[in-house]
């Protein structure tokens, strides 16, 4: 219990300077306490249990982010905190250590409540600072998620980007060889072959490149076969550095048939230079189109995050929802490996007022966390559709289900179930401020073990924000 003298002293306090001399009587129920400096007082996860005031000293509040610990204030004399889990009645979501030596006066749960109760001027100055704690906190987690999840997302792209370069690249170190070569045959066989003979050559080449196109999803398993049957007649007829060319031969469905037809109308002792140089031009006409695949995969990479930031655009205009999710998609691609995506998109819906950037934040937090639900090799249905006078956003998963006695608090602030340091707990809180307060749609879910979905309603006509 708290001395008359100890109350006089703690009614100096910004908190209790309102307290009335009945009023006072709700401070008897705190009891001092010390801290050594460095000395831990509360970690995230830690229950709710007590309502503290420094009297002496300060302490620092910080939040773990994965393995970052990030300062979120420094509390002096007169500065309170410990009433967020308390009035939410949750764990601790931040740590608490002393900087430097400290005095505290501690509350119980039952003696903050009673104060909270007969104290108005208290309750008062407490819901005003936990506002505005919460709302400061959402801003920075809001902001801080945004850079977590585009720091992800930017190590998926390079993944991303790497490959299709990668191919690029040594596809034009091959193209250089493969011209060298090309050259070098076409010399050598230029004072031997009549214009019949490299019309035939070719007319066999362009004929060849038709092929190439049909056969890109054939079973490889055959491809295999008809390549090592296609080697071996090379090998036969002594063709020069068949293993550079025989995969081009083979997905032109130019077998063992066609080049002894080819051979037969051609001179014996240029038989193979010949072969050699129609190999080669096909595989020009390959390594081309490797480069213009991965070219074009990396513009599409590039176009997608232009879609995703929608930069060089107003904040609010109007959008196709489809654009936004499908960029959102890309993003996450190296997330979505081991998972089969199914869309089931109403094409015909209209473009609706919005603000495309939080929206693409509302989509990479939902889709992030159906991809954290389901295991290996799951599935996810994105789906949307009109809903009366709104669009309808559906994401799902085939995933364990979120539990019943989970699901009441999805939305409650600072609830989270990744376990302590991996999540701020305002993921889904910030999707709800974005649909329901910039946008004045509707966020909800529905979940059974196997089915889980959120459904994301936006109106179609703009909405003026309030507030």
């Amino acid at each position: 219990m708290v001395s008359t003298m100890t109350v006089q002293a703690v009614r100096q306090l910004p908190l209790f300077a309102g307290v009335s001399d009945e009023e006072s009587r709700c401070l008897e129920g705190g009891e001092e306490i010390s801290l050594n400096a460095g000395e831990t007082l509360a970690v995230e996860g830690d229950p709710g249990e007590h309502f503290f005031v420094i009297l002496e000293g300060e302490v620092r509040i910080t939040k773990r982010y994965g393995r970052q610990e990030i300062a979120l204030a420094t509390h002096t004399p007169g500065k309170f905190f410990g009433e967020v889990p308390l009035l939410l009645e949750m764990p601790f979501f931040v740590d608490a250590r002393a900087l430097k030596a400290c005095r505290l006066l501690r509350f119980s749960k039952d003696a903050f409540w009673t104060m909270m109760r007969f104290c108005p001027s208290v309750a008062s100055e407490i819901l005003r600072t936990m506002a505005t704690r919460v709302r400061n906190l959402e801003g920075f987690s809001q902001q801080r998620e945004k850079f977590v999840s585009l720091g992800t997302m930017a190590a998926g792209l390079a993944h991303e980007l790497n490959n299709p370069a990668s191919a690029a690249r040594r596809a034009s170190v091959h193209l250089g060889e493969a011209i060298e070569t090309i050259q070098r045959l076409a010399c050598r066989l230029h004072p031997h072959l009549t214009a019949a003979h490299w019309e035939a050559l070719v007319t066999m080449a362009t004929t060849a490149d038709a092929k190439v196109a049909e056969s890109a999803n054939e079973d490889a398993l055959a491809s295999d076969e008809r390549e090592q049957t296609i080697m071996t007649w090379l090998d036969q007829h002594q063709v020069p550095d068949s293993w550079t060319f025989a995969a081009a031969l083979a997905s032109a469905d130019i077998g063992p048939s066609a080049l002894t037809a080819l051979a037969a109308t051609l001179p014996p002792s240029e038989t193979a230079p010949a072969v050699a140089w129609l190999g080669t031009r096909l595989t020009i006409r390959a390594l081309l189109q490797e480069v213009d695949r991965s070219t074009r995969r990396i513009a599409g990479l590039v176009e997608a995050v232009k879609s995703y930031s929608f930069e060089g655009r107003a904040p609010l205009q109007d959008i196709d929802i489809h654009e936004g999710i499908e960029s959102t998609l890309t993003m996450l691609g190296h997330k979505l490996k081991d998972a089969t995506v199914i869309r089931e998109y109403d094409r015909t819906l209209p473009r609706i007022p919005a603000y495309g950037v939080e929206l693409n934040q509302v989509w990479t937090n939902l889709l992030d966390n159906a991809i954290d639900a389901i295991q290996k090799g799951g599935h996810i249905w994105v789906r949307t559709r009109q809903d009366d006078r709104q669009i309808l956003v559906e994401i799902q998963d085939d995933g364990s289900g979120i539990p019943a006695d989970v699901k009441p608090r999805l939305f409650e602030p600072f609830f989270t179930t990744k376990g302590v340091g991996k999540g701020t707990g305002l993921g889904l809180v910030i999707c709800y401020r974005i649909i329901a307060d910039r946008h004045g749609g509707e966020i909800e879910c529905e979940s059974k073990p196997g089915d889980t979905r959120f459904l994301v309603r936006l109106p179609m006509a703009r909405h003026e924000e309030h507030g």
